[in-house]
């Protein structure tokens, strides 16, 4: 065998370590799943064999399944017919179930020796096993995260987990796709017992010779399931409120969690067996749904691709920021601090004025100490960071820096001052980068002596928690700053898309459609409420006027005043632009922030749409359907991003997917603008589009990029796929 060594010892104790062969973590593929056949015919058949422990020869136990096989197998194969592949995807989800089912009743016990992350399939197979031991390590990770990609597990876990811990306990962290460290899962009943790494294999060894039982409690005579099967009064109140709360969150647009909770309600009512072909069923399902599909493409593969460079070019040698200096303390300059500071990184922390640089240091002990608080990190760790940023007022303090990063007021004055002076005092080779969500870097790069490594490095607030950051070309930006940005973005561990330059770049011209078209429809008289419900069923985190409020009123309007200086004669005033003016300039009302917005925020009590909008903007006497007015939210955010490939904005569809789920929320079960455009189909989208412009404007016309492609009937991950865009350079 390649993936797995067998060595059995004096006592017929088989230890079978998980070694795939050219790979950092083991994964269920193919060879690995064949393989384990093999070896679970061997312990049952081999007389020799008492029983047998598994684990891995690697950091982590197992990832879970290949996904690039998982992708093959639900792809169409030949001339098969619909039902023929439907068959062909069910038998290959309810072999692996059966598999383990083999492993679970070879007849001899079988224990797992987790040595490290446990996760999906991975966390599956020692599932089947009759015991699990794991190492005493934080950083592990077990868990069943299917769900966060729009999947559910397949190798049994809907159904042997509720059987393990029980259904209460079970649904949550399944739905949910949460993982646990070694401590909790033991805690919950997953892991039966807990020892240093040291000592992992010698007492799962010892119990196979003390007490080792090859029975799992479900295959024993009168086995119940812990707290209870369905119909019992409390589980029956965990479905009841579980749907609800299901309904409330993703309003019905996951199919996963829909069947996730299927499969374990009537998983629950048969035996096992029974149970292991309904969740075959429901998987085989699930692959077929777009949702599925779009989810697994743009948040595994997509967001691996990127995490690990697939924007770096190639040709410039690997660099790491030791130094980094930060214009600018507040919340986004001591965002930036914290995370480089975490990362390593020795920081300059400037701004002009010691207190507001202390403040921004100070950042990072709040979040320190809310870390040590909950468990999440040490003392020793948040002292090591703070030792490692430096507040202060002076320029000189920039010598040596290999990267500065500008986060000033969004002011192109400002932003030139703090520029020339930095430059003074960094290296020719240091790259500048400018934190600015909306003013162009080109613009902002004649402020530059050296404009080929000035780019834009864009950042989402709180810095801490937001994975994306939104790297920007100037006209003159060369390769070896892109480069040198792309690796200090991976220092940090967030998530990089590389866009051209443009007003509002990607991120910030696409979302700003979203909250435009919510103050747009308030202005014909929809009825807020009905704006703000349709908001939240889109998928969106927050609905549209609720997000102009988070976002603030007042910074909008100085952007969109900005805008109107800089485009001159070319500006258009629209109803958003009217309603945000006289919220502001009128009626003080500048959103969360000061308390009034397009909702009150009342001291102490719930928001609540602020009753002075009908007056603000008299409701209509028709009023739209719901799905129309989630049909307008959705697809102007589509369209504006269509409208950044044909400007080559934006020139990679992993790029557009990405950088909308994280950049702003853009509905994850969507996959993203592009797979939706994709999904719904190019000819149909542009359809619907021109229905919507000759009823709510031109704002909804259709680009000549769409047009055309409507013709030939293609797909934005064919015309923009990376790997021919590659091939074509």
């Amino acid at each position: 065998m390649e993936n797995f060594k067998i060595e059995i010892d004096g006592d017929g104790i088989a230890l079978l370590t998980w070694d795939m062969p050219g790979r950092s973590m083991n994964v269920l593929s193919e060879s690995s799943m064949a393989e384990i056949s093999q070896w679970i015919r061997q312990v049952a058949e081999d007389d020799k064999i008492k029983g047998a422990v598994l684990t891995s020869g690697k950091p982590a136990f197992c990832a879970g399944a290949d996904l690039d096989m998982m992708g093959s197998n639900a792809s169409p194969s030949g001339d098969e017919s619909p039902e023929d592949r439907t068959r062909r995807m069910y038998e290959n989800s309810l072999s692996f179930n059966m598999l383990l089912r083999t492993l679970e009743t070879c007849g001899k016990p079988v224990v797992a020796a987790i040595n490290g992350t446990a996760l999906g399939g991975g966390l599956e197979v020692t599932l089947a096993c009759h015991y699990r031991v794991a190492a005493d390590d934080p950083k592990t990770q077990i868990g069943l995260p299917e769900a966060k990609v729009g999947l559910l597990p397949g190798g049994g876990g809907t159904q042997r987990l509720p059987r393990l811990i029980g259904i209460g306990a079970a649904l949550p962290l399944i739905l949910e796709g949460k993982a646990l460290d070694p401590e909790k899962a033991a805690a919950t009943g997953i892991v039966n017992k807990i020892v240093p790494a040291s000592e992992l294999v010698a007492e799962a060894k010892r119990w196979v010779r003390e007490e080792g039982d090859s029975e799992q409690p479900w295959d024993k005579k009168g086995f119940k399931i812990p707290g209870g099967d369905p119909y019992t009064r409390g589980t029956s109140q965990v479905f009841v409120m579980g749907n609800a709360m299901l309904r409330k969150q993703s309003q019905g647009n996951y199919p996963a969690q829909q069947y996730i909770m299927r499969c374990v309600y009537e998983g629950a009512l048969v035996p096992i067996d029974a149970g292991l072909r309904i969740e075959a069923r429901y998987f085989t399902k699930l692959l077929q749904d777009p949702t599925s599909k779009n989810m697994i493409r743009s948040l595994f593969v997509n967001m691996q691709a990127l995490g690990k460079g697939a924007r770096r070019p190639q040709n410039v040698p690997e660099s790491s920021v030791k130094k980094l200096g930060i214009l600018g303390a507040g919340m986004m300059g001591a965002g930036v601090a914290y995370v480089s500071a975490r990362a390593g990184m020795e920081v300059v922390l400037l701004d002009t004025t010691i207190e507001a640089a202390e403040k921004g240091k100070d950042y990072s002990v709040k979040i320190f100490d809310k870390g040590i608080k909950r468990g999440k990190t040490t003392e020793a760790k948040k002292e090591a960071a703070l030792a490692l940023i430096k507040p202060t007022t002076d320029y000189d303090e920039l010598k040596g820096a290999d990267l500065i990063i500008e986060a000033v007021f969004e002011s192109r004055d400002i932003k030139a001052e703090v520029t020339k002076k930095a430059e003074v005092q960094i290296e020719p080779d240091a790259v500048f980068g400018s934190n600015t969500s909306t003013l162009p870097i080109t613009g902002l790069a004649e402020a530059s002596e050296r404009p080929e490594n000035f780019i834009g490095i864009h950042f989402f607030s709180p810095v801490d928690k937001m994975g994306l950051v939104e790297v920007i070309m100037g006209e003159k930006t060369s390769q070896e700053a892109l480069a040198k940005a792309l690796d200090y973005v991976k220092q940090i561990r967030k998530t990089p898309i590389v866009v051209n330059d443009s007003r509002g770049f990607f991120t910030s011209r696409c979302f700003g459609t979203y909250v435009s078209e919510g103050i747009q429809m308030l202005s014909e008289g929809i009825k807020p409420a009905l704006i703000e419900n349709a908001g939240k069923m889109t998928g969106m985190p927050v609905a549209p006027l609720a997000m102009n409020d988070e976002v603030a009123l007042d910074l909008a309007f100085k952007v969109q005043e900005q805008t109107r200086k800089d485009l001159g004669d070319k500006w258009t005033e629209t109803a958003s632009y009217k309603i945000v003016k006289k919220m502001v300039e009128d009626l003080g009302r500048y959103g969360r922030k000061n308390g009034k917005g397009f909702y009150d925020y009342p001291e102490g009590g719930k928001k609540r749409l602020w009753p002075g909008l009908t007056d603000l903007a008299p409701l209509a006497d028709e009023q739209p359907d719901v799905e129309e007015v989630k049909q307008r939210l959705l697809y102007i955010q589509a369209l504006e991003t269509a409208r950044c490939f044909e400007e080559n904005v934006v020139t990679d569809v992993r790029d557009g997917d990405i950088g909308a789920i994280l950049g702003w929320g853009f509905a994850p079960y969507t996959g993203g603008p592009i797979s939706l455009i994709d999904t719904i189909g190019t000819q149909k989208f542009v359809e619907n589009c021109d229905r919507l412009a000759q009823k709510y404007g031109e704002r909804f016309k259709p680009c000549q990029l769409l047009r055309d492609m409507a013709a030939s009937n293609d797909t934005f991950y064919n015309k923009f796929n990376p790997q021919k865009v590659a091939q074509a350079a």
